[in-house]
C-alpha cells in the first residue's frame, strides 16, 4: 500500500498520543483496525500564542522502514584499532567497528557507570574526590550524568541511526519522534551498559580505570598505544577522550601534535522555579498540561555573546571538578523531569586571543577560574552562589531567594564577578538584563547563580584532515567533543560513526 503521510495535526494541550493516533486516522480515512499502523514521526509543542498553546504532530503509514546506515565492510585481513575514551564518539566508533569485525579495545580511565555513581557520591557524601572517575571521566563520558539531551543542530541519516541505537538499547522509544528528545541521567547508566555488552559480544573489550599514557609512532604512523603501562600494538588509535581530558592534551602538545586554541565560554548555572519556568513558556492556562518547559536564550547586546546552554528542567545543580581544589558546576536532570527547579548555564564567549600564552591557555584560563570559586566557596568544595539580582546590582547576597540551591554540596553567599576578568563579568551583566528583557523574571530576586561553569565544550581542536586522521600523524583519529569536533551527544556520537567509516576506508 501506498505511504500516508499526515503533516501538522494541531491539537489542544493535554492531547495524549493515543488520541492524537485517532485524530490523525480519521483524517487518513483508516478503519479502527488499522490505527495501529499509524506512527508518530514528529512532535513538538507550539507555545507562541499563550492562550492557545498546541501540540503539533506528524505521522506516517505503510511507510519504507526508516533509512539507516550499511555496516561497514568486514576488513580483508586482522586489523586493530585502540580507542581512548569510552563517552559518546568512543562508544559509538567501538560499537560500528566491533560490528564490522575490527579488533576492537577501548581504555576508558574512569570506572564502570555503577562504580563511577558510588564515586560522585562519595565526593559529595564525604568530599573525597576520585580524579579519575567523577562528573567528567567514567563509562558513557560526561553526558552520563547530564540530562542525555539527543537535540542536535546536525543532520542526515545518522542521526537517526543514533537515535535508533539508543532505543535498542533501552531509551524510550520515544526520543525518534519528539523534537528535543531526551533519556535522562536515571536511564542512561541502563543504556550505556547494555551498549557496551554488546561491544564486548561481538569481540571488542572494554577496560575501566585505565588511561591511555602515550603512543609510539613510526615513520609518521602510530604503531602502538600504551595504556596501564602496557603497550598495545594497533593500526589506528582513536582519541575519543573529553573536553577534561586536560594530561592528555598536555601529551599530545609534548608530542608535537598539531592543535589549536578554540572559542569555548564559561560563566553559570542558573536556578529558577520549574513552575515558573513553565508558566514564562506556555502561559498559566497550559503550563500544568505539559511536560516541563525548557528554553534557549541568547543575547548579542553585549560585546561578547552571552547564551544558556545545556538547560535542564526539573533538575539539579552538580559537583563536575575533575581536579583537586577547583569547583566546577554542570547541570542535569532525570528523565521525569520532576525537580523543583530549573537549571541552565548562563555562558559569556571566551575568544583564543584572552588566553594566556600558548596553546593550552585556555585550559589554565579554566583551571584558575575554577581555584578561584574553590577559595571563594570556602576550599571544602561547597560552590559560591549569588542572586541573579545582586549580580546585576554589584552587591554579594546573603541568603537566597524562593529558588533554593541544589548544588548538593552547599553554597557559600559571595559576589561572583570577583571569579571572571572585568569585560566577561561586564557582558554577563548585560547579557543577563536583556535575557530578563526576553523571558520575564529571568533576573529576579528569586533567581539563583552558581559558579562556575568552566566545562561547556573543550578549549583545543586537535587538528585532523580530510580523511579524519591527525595532520600530524597517519592513523590517529581525533574524535568528537573533546577534540573540538562535537557539542553534545549527538554529535559526538555521529564523529564517532564517521571516524570508524574513515578508518574502514583508510584501512582498506
Amino acid at each position: 500500500m501506498k505511504e500516508i503521510r499526515i503533516e501538522g495535526i494541531r491539537l489542544p494541550a493535554g492531547t495524549d498520543d493515543r488520541e492524537a493516533i485517532r485524530v490523525a486516522a480519521r483524517k487518513a480515512g483508516l478503519g479502527e483496525k488499522d490505527e495501529n499502523k499509524l506512527k508518530i514521526v514528529r512532535k513538538s509543542i507550539d507555545a507562541r500564542d499563550k492562550n492557545d498553546v498546541r501540540l503539533v504532530y506528524s505521522f506516517s503509514a505503510f511507510g519504507k522502514k526508516e533509512e539507516e546506515i550499511p555496516p561497514l565492510a568486514p576488513p580483508k585481513e586482522k586489523r586493530k584499532v585502540v580507542v581512548a575514551g569510552f563517552g559518546p564518539a568512543g562508544m559509538f566508533c567501538a560499537l560500528t567497528l566491533a560490528r564490522a569485525g575490527y579488533e576492537v579495545v577501548v581504555f576508558e580511565r574512569g570506572k564502570r557507570v555503577d562504580e563511577r555513581k558510588k564515586s560522585i557520591d562519595k565526593f559529595v557524601n564525604d568530599r573525597i574526590l576520585d580524579t579519575e572517575s567523577n562528573v567528567q571521566f567514567g563509562e558513557g563520558g560526561a553526558g552520563t550524568f547530564s540530562d542525555g539531551k539527543l537535540n542536535t543542530g546536525v543532520s542526515g541519516p545518522l542521526v537517526f541511526s543514533v537515535l535508533r541505537e539508543f532505543v535498542r538499547h533501552g531509551a524510550p522509544e520515544e526520543i525518534l519522534y519528539l523534537n528535543k528528545p531526551h533519556v535522562g541521567s536515571d536511564k542512561l547508566p541502563a543504556v550505556v551498559k547494555s551498549i557496551r555488552a554488546e561491544i564486548i559480544r561481538l569481540g571488542g573489550k572494554v577496560v575501566f580505570g585505565t588511561k591511555v599514557e602515550d603512543f609510539r609512532t613510526e615513520g609518521g604512523r602510530v604503531k602502538a598505544v600504551t595504556a596501564g603501562g602496557t603497550e598495545y600494538p594497533c593500526d589506528a588509535f582513536v582519541l575519543a577522550v573529553g573536553h577534561s581530558a586536560r594530561d592528555t592534551f598536555t601529551l599530545l602538545r609534548d608530542k608535537e601534535i598539531a592543535m589549536e586554541r578554540k572559542a569555548f565560554a564559561m560563566g553559570f548555572r542558573i536556578e529558577h522555579l520549574q513552575r515558573e519556568i513553565d508558566v514564562a513558556q506556555y502561559g498559566g492556562k497550559s503550563a500544568r498540561l505539559l511536560p516541563p518547559a525548557d528554553y534557549r536564550l541568547a543575547t548579542h547586546k553585549a560585546p561578547r555573546g552571552v547564551f544558556t546552554f545545556c538547560m535542564c528542567p526539573g533538575g539539579f545543580v552538580m559537583p563536575a571538578t575533575s581536579e583537586e581544589g577547583g569547583v566546577v558546576t554542570n547541570g542535569m536532570s532525570n528523565y521525569l523531569r520532576d525537580g523543583e527547579n530549573a537549571n541552565s548555564a548562563l555562558l559569556c564567549e571566551i575568544r583564543p586571543e584572552d588566553f594566556f600564552d600558548g596553546v593550552l591557555g585556555g585550559v589554565e584560563l579554566q583551571r584558575k577560574i575554577e581555584r578561584a570559586a574553590f577559595e571563594s566557596g570556602g576550599r571544602d568544595y561547597s560552590a559560591p552562589a549569588q542572586k541573579a539580582s545582586d549580580f546585576l546590582r554589584g552587591q554579594p547576597s546573603d541568603r537566597c531567594g524562593r529558588v533554593k540551591p541544589t548544588y548538593p554540596l552547599g553554597v557559600a553567599y559571595r559576589d561572583l564577578s570577583s571569579l571572571f576578568p572585568a569585560e566577561v563579568v561586564e557582558c554577563l551583566r548585560i547579557g543577563l538584563a536583556d535575557l530578563d528583557g526576553k523571558m520575564k523574571g529571568f533576573a529576579s530576586d528569586d533567581a539563583l547563580l552558581t559558579g562556575v561553569e568552566s566545562r561547556s565544550s573543550s578549549p583545543v581542536r586537535i587538528l585532523r584532515g580530510e580523511d579524519f586522521q591527525s595532520v600530524s600523524a597517519k592513523g590517529l583519529y581525533p574524535c568528537g567533543e573533546g577534540c573540538g569536533y562535537a557539542g553534545g551527544i549527538m554529535s559526538a556520537a555521529i564523529d564517532g560513526i564517521r571516524v570508524a567509516t574513515a578508518i574502514a576506508k583508510n584501512l582498506a
